[in-house]
Formats: C-alpha cells, structure tokens, sequence
C-alpha cells in the first residue's frame, strides 16, 4: 500500500508558476509509474502528465511545453512544474501511483491506477 500527500497548491494569477509535490511513503522507484491527474468542478478526471520507472515521461496536450514531471526516486518524491498558468488549468490535483507496467499509450488514464493522493487545489485568476 502506498500513501501519497499532495502539497504546493495555491491561487496565482494568469502566467504564474507553481510547483506541485507529491511525497510517496515508500518507495515508487521499482516498476511504479507515477502521475498527475486533475479534475475541474463538474468535469472528470484528467491525465495530466506522467512518468515511469524508465524515465518515459507524457503529457496531455493542454499542457505540453508548459508543465514538466520529475521524480526523485531517493527521496519518493513528485512534482509537477507548472509555467504559463492559465484558468482553464484551475483544478483540484491529484498524484496517482500504478504498481506495475503499462504501455505509454495508457499511462493518462485514471482507471489504470491503483494509488491516489486527497489533491491539492490549484486556482488560476486575476
């Protein structure tokens, strides 16, 4: 069973930055693939971006060239890097872990994971 504890939300106006972490509380590095999903009011819940244990990292096309996923396996740790926010990116954020493989192809699909963090709110206005 893993835990994960989502931090760094806050409100910022358009064109900020935030950084989001997510602290696993054990270690993700073997075959776990991590990843942000985010879900608006009224909306469902959206593969943000994602990456494996090979390194293999996507992004949902909304956000690419603007957010960037890490990891640091020695310290369970993710985070999202998000620039050029905008207020369609205003969204609860929540880090999701699968303990095993699963093709690229898949990897932004909610249903695929079996570990999830409570989110962390992110509100983008002026």
């Amino acid at each position: 069973q893993v835990q994960l504890v989502e931090s760094g939300g806050a409100s910022v106006q358009p064109g900020g930055s935030l950084r989001l972490s997510c602290t696993a509380s054990t270690g993700t590095s073997g075959q776990y693939i991590m990843a942000w999903f985010r879900q608006a009011p009224g909306q469902e819940r959206e593969g943000v971006a994602t990456i494996g244990n090979d390194g293999d990292t996507s992004y949902a096309d909304s956000v690419k060239g603007r957010f960037a996923i890490s990891k640091d396996n020695a310290k369970n740790i993710l985070t999202l890097q998000m620039n050029s926010l905008n207020p369609e990116d205003t969204a609860m954020y929540y880090c999701a872990a699968r303990s095993s493989y699963l093709l690229l192809q898949f990897r932004l699909l909610a249903s695929f994971y079996h570990f999830w963090g409570q989110g962390t709110r992110v509100t983008v206005s002026s």
